[in-house]
């Protein structure tokens, strides 16, 4: 019956996608930004812009895509310029970005995955995703620019910009609705963000120990992750 039942999951996952397609769009600073763009079967008015964890690449969400495909949402899995390979996938933009960088130096990166998603993707409504110091970022972001995304999703944020309230001082400014989480151990670091938000906060610890950033939804509390997700999603960005 196990057998069975991880056969159907697979042919499922396998033909949740029509298209998936690397793409390529500049940021504001004339950068090569890389992209992956997959879509679901079927109709959808909703894309997730992904976006990595430090030393990482869109290879981070080389499943979780897959699954968020499956759930019928539009993804944009986006390499920033500072990262680096990750999950066997090269991170392009910052290899074209030509080495490390800090973490805010990937905004227009961010900004511009954002606006490909909502001016070109077809879709009606525009999610973001983020993880470490990405997750900080899109709710600074959202906080600047209520254009940015109509809901975001945080996961593992902090202050890691070498400021004490870099973040801390847009979350009064947030209008959409927020998830934040990370690894059990780490809550400590967005319960202060929680309190900051006046739009309508969904904040999740888990039971089990999880994980750091967006990797948490395929480690071995991914169950605990993917079940607040997806019940954020249903009630405030919902995939059709």
């Amino acid at each position: 019956m196990i057998r069975i039942l991880s056969s159907i999951v697979a042919l499922i996952l396998s033909c949740a996608i029509v298209t998936a397609d690397t793409i390529r769009f500049k940021a504001s600073d004339g950068v090569d930004v890389t992209a992956d763009f997959n879509k679901p079967n079927g109709d959808f008015s909703t894309i997730l812009v992904l976006y990595h964890m430090a030393g990482a690449s869109r290879g981070e969400y080389r499943d979780i895509a897959k699954t968020l495909n499956s759930l019928g949402y539009a993804t944009l899995a986006v390499d920033q310029r500072s990262g680096a390979p990750f999950n066997g996938v090269k991170n392009e933009t910052a290899a074209k970005a030509g080495g490390r960088v800090g973490f805010t130096t990937a905004i227009p990166d961010i900004l511009a995955a954002a606006q490909w998603a909502r001016k070109n993707s077809g879709a009606e409504k525009v999610g973001v995703l983020g993880s470490s110091y990405s997750a900080g970022l899109v709710l600074v972001l959202a906080g600047k620019d209520r254009g940015f995304a109509d809901a975001v999703m945080s996961f593992s944020p902090g202050e890691y910009y070498g400021a004490a309230n870099y973040v801390g001082k847009e979350l009064g400014n947030i209008k959409v609705p927020v998830f934040l989480t990370a690894a059990r151990g780490e809550a400590g670091q967005w319960k202060p963000f929680e309190t900051k938000i006046k739009s309508s906060v969904t904040g999740f610890v888990p039971k089990g120990g999880g994980r750091h950033g967006a990797s948490a939804l395929v480690s071995k509390d991914g169950k605990e992750y993917w079940a607040a997700l997806t019940g954020f999603l249903q009630q405030h960005l919902p995939a059709n």
